[in-house]
């Protein structure tokens, strides 16, 4: 489950006009074959690029797309210098230009510039683009996974890891007691009186009656002392097993993990997020796949807030958020008190905001060691494979 193409200390700066004279074009040539059927199903409005006052225009014409110099009828969009290297590097991506206002397109809308980006990073990380039933869901035997399966804490390790690698999701059942949870619950209600707005530890949503409450208490181990001890449990320590990739959960000082309120008639504010990877707003190649960790301090269900996820998302080149790809399922998982959901960092999902009931959850996760040389020139060659293998012979996604 590692991922990663790409380290921070060999990366450098973009030149535009290398980029989309040479490497782009040379680039879209040498992936003409295992694009082709991806950049067939987008929409690709004409998109100029603006460099720094310069000007390439990217269209798709009977399934051929050409880079050329100049201004194009279409959609456009302004990028720095710097903010272009930051996204053909893949340090950020349209979302997190949108997401922190900094997305500058006089012309067209933010969706061109996905559909766009699917095509860049397909063409210079050599990935293919998702088509549906490009991505097979199987359990060990080769039969169709079983999605609504749940494991508890003495499964198979093997089984889990399997699971997880398929779809990018577990459910462990049981994994906490109710009077661990309760005692949280209690933590929770005394700790959120020292969070105030805008103190950067914490968010914070506006209800239908106009109250603001917070929502978000980053490092709530510190107000916490049966939390502090669960990050030490071997219960919670060998979640981070299960991928057999030597995750870890040191290095995430000062914020090892944060607790939520999803409360009734929110009406402002960041609480319930739409469809999402958590790479969403950059940095996939460094960093994926990360594990998050949802830990259930109350029961969650379809009026209270449960979590949805969209299965073998991690596995497909597609939008990062907003709108799950055809041909993927997609699935909510209702937990019950003490129960811990999994899921890697690119893989879609969302939270969906409670209608009955409040619920309460906790975040945290665990990261990837430090990526060598060899294991990053490893993933590549790995990815390539399983793309040149999944275009070769797609098949239909089990429901």
């Amino acid at each position: 489950m590692d991922l990663r193409t790409r380290r921070d200390d060999r990366v450098s700066p973009v030149d535009a006009v290398e980029l989309f004279t040479a490497t782009l074009p040379e680039a879209l040539e040498r992936g003409r074959e295992f694009m082709q059927a991806g950049t067939a199903r987008l929409r690709l409005r004409t998109l100029t690029f603006e460099v720094d006052g310069s000007a390439w225009t990217l269209a798709s014409e009977a399934g051929h797309i050409s880079v050329g110099p100049g201004r194009g009828d279409g959609a456009h969009v302004r990028f720095s210098a710097e903010a272009l290297s930051d996204l053909v590097n893949d340090q950020t991506t349209p979302m997190g230009y949108f997401s922190a206002g900094r997305l500058d397109m006089p012309e067209g809308g933010l969706g061109d510039l996905l559909d766009w980006w699917l095509v860049l990073r397909s063409a210079l990380d050599e990935r293919p683009l998702y088509v549906p039933g490009s991505v097979s869901l199987r359990d060990r035997d080769g039969c169709a996974l079983d999605l609504k399966r749940s494991f508890s804490p003495d499964d198979d390790a093997d089984e889990m890891r399997h699971f997880l690698h398929e779809a990018g999701f577990l459910h462990l059942r049981g994994v906490f007691r109710e009077d661990e949870m309760a005692a949280i619950s209690a933590d929770m209600d005394r700790a959120a009186p020292s969070y105030r707005e805008d103190d950067g530890k914490s968010w914070w949503a506006t209800l239908d009656g106009g109250e603001r409450c917070v929502v978000r208490m980053q490092g709530f181990d510190r107000h916490s002392e049966t939390t502090a001890a669960l990050l030490e449990d071997p219960r919670f320590t060998r979640i981070g097993e299960i991928p057999g990739d030597s995750h870890t959960h040191r290095g995430l000082e000062g914020n090892k993990i944060e607790a939520l309120f999803k409360p009734l008639g929110v009406v402002e504010g960041i609480s319930d997020i739409p469809w999402h990877k958590d790479c969403s707003l950059g940095r996939h190649s460094y960093e994926c796949c990360s594990l998050t960790v949802g830990i259930s301090v109350t029961g969650a269900g379809p009026t209270s807030g449960q979590l949805g996820v969209v299965p073998g998302s991690h596995r497909a080149l597609v939008w990062p958020a907003l709108i799950p790809p055809e041909g993927l399922p997609e699935l909510a998982l209702p937990t019950r008190t003490g129960d811990v959901t999994v899921h890697l960092s690119c893989t879609l999902h969302r939270a969906f905001p409670p209608t009955e009931q409040e619920r309460r959850v906790m975040y945290t996760g665990f990261r990837l060691p430090a990526v060598s040389p060899e294991a990053a020139q490893a993933a590549l060659a790995g990815r390539r494979r399983l793309g040149q293998i999944r275009e070769a012979a797609p098949r239909t996604v089990s429901q």
